[in-house]
């Protein structure tokens, strides 16, 4: 492994941690740290030229910085050192934009990757169904071609930013006769067709309702990604980028994570209990090893087994990481804040989301059963999984 930081990915690091000092200012520094962000602090990084920074290393032709890989690292671990607040602009950012780079046309490239760099306009995933979560060949939503255009009917879940975003991108069946990964075609669509696209929150275990059900009844779509019947391969090219640099910008949310636990746990005493100390340490050196795993496949192509490799870590590791902060905090994991009067629903601490929300981390973006498979087939030649 060979991944080093250059004179000039130093200079890149003090204007990155300049610029988030001078705005992360006012309702900006209020919502810092803070899972959900806002449009206006998309805005405010589209006009910096902060949001797209590794589409193009070379120009950045749609209002975004040209950075190399190590300075796409450098930007995403000062964003999160400075705790600045969540992305809303994740979904167009990280999964369209590359996706229509690698797949798309000029006409859709020049049409929509400019709006997603100025922070203007918010995308949501539109993958999952009831009967066809991890396995996605399974998908039934059908998008039957009216002209020009798409008709598209059917249910997606878990779709993060649904009630905000303002395109969605879909992947449907627009080939009825043809079974599993073949038929599927990947569609842009927008969100702004009242009486034909229905968003519902899904009210979660920790009181909060981050993914939507989104009932299409009749959408309109004009945009095919790659071509029709070309869905499949479109949409596991997007699944592969979902593990990029982004991984070590969540790596960095892990470490802030188990140090809180840490701090706890002396604070309370509870790390005099040499088995919560050796798990304490144990999470310290597992989420180091995650580091090395992604620096080392960090810019690879052709591993196929990576973005399940790196799914399988971090999805267990931040799963118990969780139970772990529970066992910590001891009796008191339990109880509400001290100011709670018992008038209304408490907002629950930080380590009590994790913990609740941690349930689905070896479920959601692909569960551990269907990595394990992926690692099976793809990169061990094992005996494909009857179906």
């Amino acid at each position: 492994m060979h991944f080093e930081f250059e004179r000039e990915d130093a200079v890149f690091r003090t204007e990155a941690r300049t610029w988030l000092a001078s705005h992360l200012v006012g309702p900006h520094a209020a919502s810092a740290g803070r899972r959900g962000g806002s449009r206006a602090w998309e805005r405010e990084l589209g006009a910096g030229g902060w949001i797209g920074i590794g589409w193009d290393r070379t120009r950045g032709s749609y209002g975004n910085r040209a950075a190399s890989l190590t300075q796409q690292v450098v930007w995403a671990e000062e964003y999160a050192r400075a705790r600045a607040p969540g992305r809303v602009g994740h979904i167009g950012e990280n999964l369209l934009a590359p996706t229509l780079i690698a797949y798309g046309d000029e006409a859709q490239q020049r049409r929509f990757l400019p709006g997603v760099a100025r922070g203007e306009e918010l995308w949501c995933q539109g993958y999952s169904e009831p009967g066809a979560g991890s396995d996605l060949a399974g998908v039934r939503t059908a998008a039957v071609r009216d002209g020009n255009t798409y008709r598209i009917s059917g249910q997606k879940m878990w779709t993060s930013l649904a009630r905000e975003a303002d395109w969605c991108l879909v992947l449907a069946r627009t080939d009825p006769g043809e079974r599993r990964h073949r038929g599927l075609s990947f569609l842009l669509v927008p969100m702004a067709q009242p009486g034909r696209i229905e968003v519902r929150p899904i009210r979660q275990m920790s009181g909060t309702a981050e993914f939507n059900e989104v009932f299409f009844d009749g959408a309109v779509a004009r945009d095919v990604v790659g071509g029709e019947g070309a869905g499949w391969r479109v949409a596991m090219g997007l699944l592969g980028l979902e593990r990029g640099v982004s991984t070590l910008v969540q790596q960095i949310g892990f470490a802030a994570e188990l140090a809180d636990v840490v701090e706890t746990a002396v604070r309370g005493g509870a790390v005099r209990d040499p088995v919560l100390r050796e798990q304490l340490v144990r999470q310290w050196a597992e989420l180091k090893v995650m580091r090395w795993n992604a620096l080392r496949t960090l810019g690879a192509s052709g591993d196929a087994g990576a973005p399940s490799v790196a799914k399988l870590l971090w999805g267990g590791w931040h799963q118990r990481l969780g139970e772990l902060a529970m066992r910590v905090r001891g009796a008191a994991a339990v109880l509400g804040p001290d100011d709670w009067t018992g008038d209304a629903p408490y907002e629950l601490a930080a380590p009590q989301r994790s913990f609740l929300f941690g349930r689905a981390d070896t479920i959601y973006g692909g569960s551990d059963e269907i990595q394990r498979n992926i690692i099976a087939e793809r990169v061990l030649g094992l005996p494909r999984v009857e179906r």
